[in-house]
């Protein structure tokens, strides 16, 4: 069955050739820079092999209606976002399908302060995608630049954040091993760490698209890494996705702690050194609200998306923010969910601290979670939801984002995909017995139609 374009605060997404077509991103780019009134629009791309041909399609719809377009090229979506808020462009658009499969892309959009559109702009801009076109004449078409020093700019400002001390790091002269799984970070990690002092062991960094493992950083995707962190002896190992948007370690032990733990660890460092507010989502894990506690600061939970984060540290001034998914988000860098600054801030951490990762980890209360997907018709999704209210209505029920039920000592978050025709199922307890007997009782429940 041919699967639906996905269309949501995230962007347009698709399997491309299906629903995602050069016909379907020539009509968003022009619709989007109609909607940035035709100024300047920087695009990056991460290295799936339909990207090339995605980034042809939508810089002749943006220079159709007048917009300059300024290409980065193989870049990691963050890198596409400072370099917006950097310039004086209108906006920009990364092409990725961040963690999703390689026949998937997809296109997100950036408004001209350099985070992704907020869910009241990204409904304005979808709500004008039927409108007619009008279109430049051959005198006013846009004119397309290149700008090769887009990644340079952004390891610069990861260097200048001012809590982290650059020389601490390069005396350490950590062994780092890091698997791009020839995704975009190629282009930035290895230049970031060898900055940082580090000895530098690089997998799968080739820009190829053709990616070495499954996309997205979790812990059961990371068995090479873990296994080329013990045979080298490194001090830590990182994994991101194709765009470099999300982290994952893997222990000194060549244990991979899962995505939570990134954001986790670096809540707790950047907190001892700047007090502040903390903003994530309500799928992320309720360790978080035991290190606001420690520190005395509030907590924000945020419907899943990094669009919904972003406006919560917008909104309550956060200093650290993002998901359970490894997007750290540190507005001392950029308002976006950012690998590489989640890298800087581990490091920072370690050699504050003259402790190893594993050490570090084990100072963070640890919750077990379990997530599974429920494949079903699209036609089904709603009814599946409907039947999860009903199950659990005599449960505390919160209704931020699809429905979280909520216990002393557990919580089950039950939500529709964004970006993928499915029903997500989160579950977190404090033993993983009972994460995993938890979610599958739910499923079965939720289930039976």
């Amino acid at each position: 069955m041919k699967k639906p374009l996905m269309i949501s605060v995230s962007g347009i997404r698709g399997i491309v050739g299906e629903a995602l077509t050069s016909q379907v991103a020539l009509k968003y780019a022009e619709k989007f820079g109609i909607y940035s009134n035709c100024g300047k629009i920087i695009i990056g791309r991460d290295s799936r092999t339909t990207g090339q041909m995605l980034f042809n399609a939508i810089s002749a719809g943006l220079m159709s209606v007048g917009c300059d377009v300024v290409n980065l090229g193989i870049c990691s979506t963050p890198t596409v976002l400072l370099a917006v808020e950097q310039s004086d462009a209108s906006g920009g658009i990364a092409i990725t399908a961040s963690h999703n499969p390689p026949e998937w892309n997809a296109m997100k959009f950036i408004s001209h302060k350099g985070i992704f559109l907020l869910p009241k702009e990204a409904n304005e801009f979808l709500s004008i995608t039927n409108d007619e076109i009008i279109y430049k004449n051959w005198q006013q078409i846009g004119k397309l630049s290149d700008d090769n020093m887009a990644i340079e700019r952004h390891i610069k400002k990861i260097l200048e954040i001012p809590f982290i001390d650059i020389q601490k790091i390069r005396n350490r002269k950590f062994k780092v091993v890091i698997d791009s799984t020839n995704g975009a970070g190629g282009t930035i990690s290895p230049k970031l760490l060898n900055q940082l002092g580090c000895q530098v062991i690089e997998m799968n960094s080739e820009t190829t698209g053709i990616f070495s493992r499954e996309p997205e950083p979790i812990a059961e995707n990371l068995s090479q890494l873990e296994k080329k962190v013990k045979q080298t002896y490194a001090d830590i190992g990182f994994a991101t996705d194709p765009d470099v948007d999300r982290l994952s370690i893997v222990s000194d032990k060549g244990i991979a702690l899962g995505t939570e733990f990134s954001l986790l660890l670096v809540e707790n460092f950047v907190l001892s050194k700047k007090l502040g507010s903390i903003a994530t989502n309500i799928s992320s894990s309720m360790s978080s609200e035991v290190i606001a506690k420690k520190y005395g600061v509030k907590i924000f939970r945020t419907p899943v998306g990094e669009a919904n984060v972003v406006q919560a540290i917008l909104q309550h001034n956060c200093v650290i923010g993002g998901e359970g998914n490894g997007g750290i988000i540190l507005p001392e860098v950029h308002c976006t969910r950012d690998a590489p600054v989640g890298m800087a801030l581990i490091l920072a951490y370690l050699a504050d601290t003259d402790n190893t990762i594993s050490q570090l980890a084990q100072e963070i209360p640890h919750y077990y979670m379990k997530k599974e997907k429920i494949k079903v018709g699209p036609d089904k999704l709603n009814q599946v939801m409907e039947t999860a209210k009903n199950v659990f209505k005599n449960k505390k029920l919160d209704f931020t984002d699809g429905m979280k039920v909520i216990d002393k000592d557990y919580w089950i978050h039950i939500r529709k995909s964004g970006t993928e025709p499915i029903i997500r199922v989160i579950v977190e307890a404090k033993t993983k017995q009972k994460a995993n007997e938890i979610c599958k009782d739910a499923i079965n429940k939720i289930t039976n139609i």
